[in-house]
């Protein structure tokens, strides 16, 4: 007979709460990639994922693997390192904005509250996962997705002031700067600063002395 305590232990296991991701991301485009070698064809998949936290922060990778399930999770690491901060005022864009990449050219306008998203295609995965609530984009160009996802994500970083990879840039150096100071005033010598600390003297100018004749 299985007692009730045992019955709790296995029902509370299934109603553990799993840990929300800290990026939502979105498959936007999956293509099967053949390479001709010596002993025949080799097949890999390619994968493009856009990434996104809905509070400002998104960016699209793309690489390939052996199978879907590595793929994703390769594309998923390299949109991390290509986020981008967006900083804009309540659900919309501040205003309208034109960009390109390659044959790909997004038009992006700004919408009345409750218009929705109003864009279709890597454009509309962008914006939902960006945050921006109220918009209207076109693609113009080509129908790409891979392109058209960069090419919002470039039109998006008008509105933000740095990219999350040039501020760590910044913050490296900083940090680096300190650590090469602190090594300069450790390795100075009371002597060398005693030296320093010691007025030169004045040279007198050598008067030219005319001989006797």
């Amino acid at each position: 007979m299985i007692k009730k305590e045992d019955n709790k232990r296995r029902k509370g296991g299934f109603n553990k709460k799993r840990e929300k991701p800290e990026f939502d991301q979105k498959v936007i485009d999956i293509a099967r990639v053949t390479r001709v070698v010596k002993g025949g064809k080799r097949f890999s998949f390619r994968t493009t994922v856009v990434i996104g936290d809905k509070k400002g922060r998104v960016g699209v990778g793309v690489a390939k693997g052996p199978d879907m399930k590595v793929s994703t999770e390769k594309s998923f690491a390299q949109a991390k390192k290509n986020l981008v901060k967006v900083s804009f005022t309540g659900n919309t864009v501040p205003y309208q904005v034109e960009q390109k990449v390659g044959s790909a050219h997004v038009l992006i306008k700004p919408a009345v509250k409750g218009r929705g998203i109003v864009a279709g295609g890597a454009v509309r995965a962008v914006m939902n996962l960006v945050g921006v609530r109220d918009i209207s984009a076109k693609m113009l160009g080509s129908k790409n997705k891979l392109s058209n996802a960069r090419a919002t994500i470039k039109a998006l970083e008008i509105f933000s002031v740095k990219t999350v990879g040039e501020m760590k840039k910044e913050k490296t150096k900083a940090e680096e700067k300190e650590k090469v100071a602190a090594a300069a005033t450790k390795t100075k010598t009371p002597i060398e600063d005693s030296k320093a600390e010691e007025p030169k003297k004045a040279i007198k100018p050598k008067t030219a002395t005319k001989k006797a004749e």
